[in-house]
Formats: structure tokens, C-alpha cells, sequence
């Protein structure tokens, strides 16, 4: 498989303090780049400047031509992007998050494949329960139940702390799906202080790069 993404020389400061310098990394199709670090170590940081929603990380990010806008950023069409706190609508149900999630790509799966995904996150019986009703796991299944839907032009997952509030039973189903997207084919990036036992596997520990 070929290489989607090259990063050069990049370099992060915060607050008169050095965050992480020199950083260089691959990542291939494929791969699962599993970007460690201790709080405040410029985690989330790094990821928002991978999918263009910060511009503090200066250095170079080159992506293939497929997954590159004009401009040299990603293509957020062909990436899902799941922030440390998830993105559901507190008014909106569940099954009226994921469609709209969904609408944003353009995608218009059967009803079948909405209520499939949000049954296998265990969401069953809570579909049209607002989500300021749900506790912090059941949000955090709400924003996770994409990932479950087919969804043939997402090349790339970029996850940040994906695990946080889940359950084990929860924890091993989304341990499961990603080893799955990226044998696939998928590429994911994720951030995550929980381990993951898989060959894909690829560690970057920015406590390496200060």
C-alpha cells in the first residue's frame, strides 16, 4: 500500500514552553499510528493541525494527491474526525445526529444501515431519546456509530481519545472496528492513553520529541 501522509520538521511552542520540535513521521495506508504522549504534550494539537482546524503546529504535512485539496490540506470529505468531546447536537436524537453526521458527506444510507449502526453501538431502544438525556458513554457511542456505517470514500479515521467513557465490552467492539477498517485498507490516526495489541500498529510518543 502507498504512503498518505509525510511529516517534516514540525514544530509546536505553547506558552513559552516547547511542546514538541523536529517531529518527522509516515504514515501509509493501512497503518494505524497510535500518537502517545502525557496531558499536555500536544496531542490533540498535532491532530487538529492534520485535519486544518489549527494552525499553531509549523512544519510541513504532505498528503496523497487524493486525500490534498488545492491548497495542500486535507480533505475533510474523505476523513472522519472524531475530537476528544464528541460532536452530538444535545437536542437531537441519536438517529438524528448520525444522519446528519452523515448528510455532511453526502451520504443517504438505508434506514436499515442507521438503526444497524446505532444497535451495534448499543444504542437499541434509545434511537430517539434526545442526547442531553444520554450519559457521557452513550454520547460518546452516538458520535462513534459512523464509524459503522459503510461508507466506501473515508480513507482516513483521525481519532482523538476514542475510548474515553466507554465500557470494556465497548472498548474491545471499537478495538475490533478499527483493526478491521484499517486490514481494509483504512488508515487511522488516534490519539489514546488505552493500548491496542495489532500488527498495523504504529507508535509516535511525543514525549520523545520535546
Amino acid at each position: 500500500m502507498g504512503q498518505l501522509l509525510s511529516a517534516k520538521h514540525l514544530f509546536c511552542e505553547r506558552d513559552d514552553r516547547i511542546l514538541f520540535q523536529n517531529l518527522e513521521f509516515v504514515v501509509n495506508e493501512g497503518d494505524i499510528l497510535h500518537i502517545k504522549g502525557p496531558n499536555g504534550s500536544g496531542k490533540t494539537t498535532l491532530l487538529r493541525r492534520l485535519v486544518g482546524l489549527s494552525g499553531v503546529v509549523e512544519g510541513e504535512l504532505v498528503w496523497q494527491t487524493e486525500l490534498s485539496q488545492p491548497s495542500g490540506k486535507l480533505s475533510t470529505d474523505l476523513c472522519w474526525y472524531l475530537a476528544h468531546r464528541p460532536a452530538v447536537t444535545m437536542l437531537q436524537t441519536p438517529l438524528e445526529n448520525l444522519t446528519f453526521s452523515l448528510a455532511l458527506h453526502n451520504a443517504l444510507p438505508k434506514q436499515e444501515e442507521l438503526w444497524q449502526a446505532l444497535e451495534t453501538v448499543g444504542l437499541r431502544g434509545y434511537e430517539d431519546v434526545p442526547a442531553s438525556s444520554l450519559s457521557a458513554g452513550q454520547q460518546r457511542r452516538v458520535a462513534l456509530s459512523k464509524l459503522y456505517i459503510a461508507m466506501p470514500n473515508i480513507k482516513l479515521w483521525v481519532l482523538d481519545e476514542p475510548f474515553t467513557a466507554l465500557d470494556v465490552s465497548a472498548v474491545s467492539q471499537l478495538e475490533a472496528r478499527i483493526e478491521q477498517f484499517a486490514e481494509a485498507g483504512g488508515t487511522v490516526i488516534m490519539t489514546s492513553h488505552h493500548g491496542l495489541n495489532h500488527t498495523a500498529v504504529k507508535i509516535l510518543d511525543l514525549g520523545d520529541a520535546q
